[in-house]
């Protein structure tokens, strides 16, 4: 059986590629939900903050010891705010890859203050890492009609915001035909519906034990080895990288590694090899040509269950 129609043939016959990503919000959700009183909110700040103070350099440590170099998404404001974590990040071999200023939402943004505080973020990378970033990931997926645009001027060579495959594709400009890979995930992936309680955040999900959580993860793996495709769990340092659910990832971590048969690399290079593919003329990707089409001028449009 064959699921995925068109696959990508992984470096050295791996069955499959793996970037486990983190996204080191820190207390960054709290100041831009709250930017009056955010900082009020001692016990919210608390739990994020436990991401960079405790769970980074546990998870650091576990890549170290498995042999691994993976990606972290870490909004600029954090950068700045925890200068140790993101040391350990780099330290570590790590990708810093872009995720915001402070977490803003570019769908509230107007197009010249989306590209102002991406080019913010780019700044503060560039000066603690000592290079651009080349990969971005939007705040809550939230990629906006003006992203890709933004992106291609910059010389981002991958976007990490979208859910439209299994498997890396390409995205096209339709304003200036510019082309960047998409190396999507999908909600299945991400921690928050499986461990993130708050109030403040407004999102209550039931708490899971760790293993029961977790096991999202270990079916969508199976999956992607059997069928050539691509695992992109996104996760939380101050959710995921808790005592006992890392454990539990630490331990599966462990045994996929020793497999041998899989592919874990930062996603700036699996966006490379792709690319690379690509130019040598030895695949050929799915091309999503954004934006989509504008709502058409002077129409409405039609109601949910009834007419327009």
């Amino acid at each position: 059986m064959r699921l995925i129609r068109n696959p990508i043939p992984w470096p050295n016959g791996a069955k499959c590629a793996c970037c486990l990503t983190f996204d080191m919000d820190a207390d960054s959700l709290i100041h831009v939900e709250y930017p009056n009183d955010g900082h009020r909110r001692v016990s919210a700040i608390s739990m994020l903050r436990y991401g960079p103070t405790v769970a980074v350099p546990r998870i650091v440590e576990t890549y170290r010891r498995l042999g691994i170099r993976q990606t972290f998404f870490v909004p600029a404001w954090c950068i700045e705010q925890y200068p140790l974590a993101v040391e350990a990040i780099l330290e570590g071999g790590h990708e810093l890859a872009h995720h915001s200023y402070i977490h803003e939402n570019p769908l509230e943004q107007t197009k010249d203050d989306e590209a102002h505080w991406l080019d913010v973020g780019i700044e503060i990378i560039l000066k603690v890492s000592g290079k651009r970033p080349r990969g971005w990931r939007a705040p809550l997926y939230n990629f906006s009609d003006h992203s890709l645009d933004l992106l291609l001027e910059r010389g981002f060579a991958y976007d990490a915001s979208l859910m439209g495959d299994d498997i890396p594709y390409v995205l096209e400009s339709r304003a200036t035909g510019g082309r960047l890979v998409e190396v999507p995930s999908h909600w299945g992936l991400d921690d928050w519906p499986q461990y993130v309680q708050s109030f403040d955040l407004h999102y209550m999900m039931p708490i899971r034990a760790p293993s029961q959580g977790f096991e999202v993860y270990r079916q969508e793996f199976a999956a992607a080895v059997r069928y050539g495709g691509l695992w992109v769990p996104v996760v939380h340092p101050f959710a995921t990288g808790r005592l006992a659910r890392w454990h539990v990832f630490a331990e599966f971590l462990e045994t996929i590694v020793a497999r041998g048969d899989v592919w874990f690399a930062p996603m700036e290079e699996i966006a490379a090899h792709v690319q690379g593919l690509v130019a040598a003329g030895r695949y050929a990707p799915r091309i999503e040509k954004l934006p989509q089409h504008e709502r058409p001028v002077g129409r409405a449009l039609p109601r949910r269950g009834g007419r327009a």
